[in-house]
């Protein structure tokens, strides 16, 4: 079992991080934030909300919450998410109070969002964010995985492939970019650069106090 540190060794009452993931669809991204979750305890995940119909074996609240697209609109309306998108005909959102409440109990939070999603996150909530871009070791490799899965009709697949290439060209505006042409080493990276993360001085509002009565010491 890998060693977690504890992610507030020394109770400086660290902000949480807003932790996100996104890549292709196919290049790991959920398989490496199903693992992130297993391992670190103090991570939760943020549940999306989406208009698109529930899939057999999913579990709302679970997977997402599943709404409708009138009430999608409403939270739109009322500002009630932190970040939303359309995505293959579909509205996906992160809704902003279980965000908050995740924080509050001293959570981070680990998200999966496309781009846009990670754009408009940064933008509300800046220097909390971290984000990490996942690539495919190649373009080839990506469609082998995704024929692979045998859940997509061939234009489905197209259609993802095509995504994936206008995803792939927002790299730049990520912190992190990684290869995952090896599971576990890419599994380590990602886990290497969170509690990297939880360790900046920026995150640890309390160390000022700590350094003042270090110098009365």
């Amino acid at each position: 079992m890998a060693f977690t540190p504890d992610p507030d060794p020394h109770g400086f009452h660290r902000r949480g991080v807003l932790f996100v993931l996104s890549s292709p669809s196919g290049a790991g991204k959920s398989t490496i934030a199903r693992r992130l979750l297993a391992a670190e305890p103090n991570l939760g995940m943020s549940v999306s909300a989406t208009t698109r119909p529930i899939r057999p074996g999913e579990q709302d609240g679970v997977d997402y919450h599943f709404i409708s697209t009138d009430r999608f609109k409403q939270m739109v309306a009322d500002q009630a998410f932190l970040e939303w998108a359309h995505v293959f005909d579909h509205r996906y959102g992160t809704p902003k109070a279980q965000v908050e409440a995740m924080l509050a109990r001293g959570q981070d939070v680990l998200f999966d969002i496309d781009w846009q999603g990670a754009q408009q996150l940064f933008q509300l909530k800046g220097g909390d964010v971290v984000r990490v871009f996942i690539l495919p070791p190649s373009m080839r490799e990506l469609r082998r995985r995704l024929d692979a899965r045998g859940t997509d009709a061939q234009d489905v697949i197209q259609r993802r492939m095509e995504r994936a290439e206008r995803e792939a060209s927002h790299w730049d505006s990520y912190d992190y970019v990684l290869v995952n042409d090896d599971i576990e080493a890419c599994f380590e990276q990602v886990q290497t650069i969170l509690h990297a993360e939880r360790l900046k001085r920026s995150r640890q509002p309390g160390l000022i106090g700590f350094i003042r009565e270090l110098g009365k010491s």
